[in-house]
């Protein structure tokens, strides 16, 4: 039976790559590539050699509903973002909502998706967390911060490297200087890095060191903080 293939890719390091994923993007009719010139360096590595159409955040309203219908029709499709797990702050949302309007079956394979890792050795909680992805970065970004000032469980964000310090100072405003933080950036890669601290401190190390690849911020929920503040107070 036909259907849908979500495809993780590495986010870093190419011996992440499923031996699962390179046989489903090898045997697929068609693979769907947020760039297909990054795809195309992972095909030459595991020399797969197979048919890419360009699929990202510009044309894919424009053609899932034709994709769906050709999955439909009988045709295997795999869907791969530059990196990582496609629709996670990724395209791909768009097509995966659209085969299941249209009754196509779809299948996501576990891989690599940044969040997880930088999470885990965050050292926050992480039995429970809230993933916030990019922030708005014009309209409704206060709104959303003020909200989360009250949130309670671990919160995520994915930023780029340029806008690091500026996104962690305004933390500082809406969630206190001395709340818990954790940085990692260039997971899986040779200059993996992460940093723990309070916001102020992590501020201070990314302000003398400027921050390369891409970026994930782990950051201590409210109840988790004030739990920290108590514990400091009795020692």
């Amino acid at each position: 039976m036909a259907k849908l293939t979500v495809v993780p890719t590495p986010v870093g390091n190419l011996e992440d790559m499923t031996f699962r994923a390179i046989r489903v993007l090898k045997e697929a009719d068609l693979v769907l590539a947020e760039d297909t010139r990054t795809t195309g360096i992972l095909f030459k590595h595991f020399e797969i050699q197979n048919k890419m159409q360009s699929h990202h955040k510009f044309n894919e309203h424009k053609t899932v509903e034709q994709l769906a219908a050709r999955i439909k029709a009988g045709e295997n499709i795999a869907l791969v973002s530059d990196a990582g797990t496609p629709a996670i702050s990724d395209p791909g949302f768009m097509l995966v909502r659209e085969c299941v309007r249209q009754g196509v079956d779809v299948e996501c394979l576990p891989g690599a998706t940044a969040f997880v890792p930088a999470l885990v050795a965050s050292g926050l909680p992480n039995e429970k967390f809230c993933f916030e992805g990019f922030l708005p970065q014009k309209k409704g970004r206060q709104t959303r911060l003020m909200e989360l000032a009250e949130e309670e469980r671990t919160i995520i964000f994915y930023e780029s490297p340029y806008r690091l310090v500026k996104t962690l100072m305004q933390f500082m405003e809406f969630f206190g200087a001395d709340r818990q933080v954790s940085v990692s950036r260039e997971i899986s890669k040779v200059h993996e890095e992460t940093v723990r601290g309070t916001l102020e401190e992590v501020v201070q190390h990314f302000s003398e060191h400027e921050p390369k690849g891409e970026i994930v911020i782990v950051l201590a929920g409210l109840k988790q903080n004030k739990k920290d503040k108590r514990a400091e107070e009795e020692v």
